[in-house]
């Protein structure tokens, strides 16, 4: 059975080539490691138990990369085996009882919706590719606050204090990157196979 029943060629960067379901599978192994490396990236912050970490740009870019379903089979992959005890999450943390788990969570839906917007060309232009990692980047927000909220015992307003606020600038940082790397992949896509992009609005 043929990859491009689920991703037609040319809508996702990890298309470009024609493909089979064994490297679809081999795509989401590969988004699911690339999450996990990302999630060791952190800087922790004394006044929070969110961690500034690289995994939300890399649930973005696999998202993306990868398309909707197998982002989200990425990112939910990542998410079962450290509820499974793996200690993969950032921080060296595993299970679910711990603030951060909803963004964990979040990593499963944000990866899909990035994925709908990037099979809509929203990967395409800079302006676009902003929009799409912000509304990403507010996904991850809208999972992880209330888990932290409820995991610390506060209101929603001290936990986007602490889980929203002081990220605002690295995420819009992340977004930048996002927006300078994917259109410019696209570009390169384009010189080195071009008529390969048929994706459309």
């Amino acid at each position: 059975m043929s990859s491009q029943v689920l991703a037609p060629r040319g809508v996702y960067l990890a298309d470009v080539r024609r493909a089979s379901i064994a490297r679809d599978a081999v795509l989401v192994l590969g988004g699911t490691a690339f999450i996990t490396l990302s999630a060791f990236v952190v800087v922790p912050l004394p006044f929070t138990p969110v961690p500034i970490a690289l995994s939300t740009f890399a649930v973005l870019a696999t998202g993306a990369s990868l398309g909707a379903l197998r982002g989200a089979l990425s990112a939910g992959l990542y998410l079962v085996i450290g509820a499974l005890g793996a200690p993969i999450f950032s921080d060296g943390q595993s299970g679910v009882s711990f603030p951060t788990f909803g963004y964990v969570v979040g990593f499963v839906i944000a990866a899909a919706v990035v994925g709908q917007l990037a099979r809509r060309r929203a990967d395409r232009r800079v302006g676009t590719t902003l929009a799409m990692g912000a509304l990403g980047s507010i996904t991850l927000y809208v999972c992880g606050v209330p888990w932290l909220a409820a995991s610390l015992g506060v209101g929603l307003g001290q936990a986007v204090m602490l889980g929203v606020v002081p990220f605002l600038l690295g995420d819009a940082l992340k977004v930048l990157a996002l927006s300078a790397l994917l259109p410019t992949a696209w570009r390169l896509v384009d010189r080195i196979s071009p008529g390969v992009d048929e994706g459309g609005w």
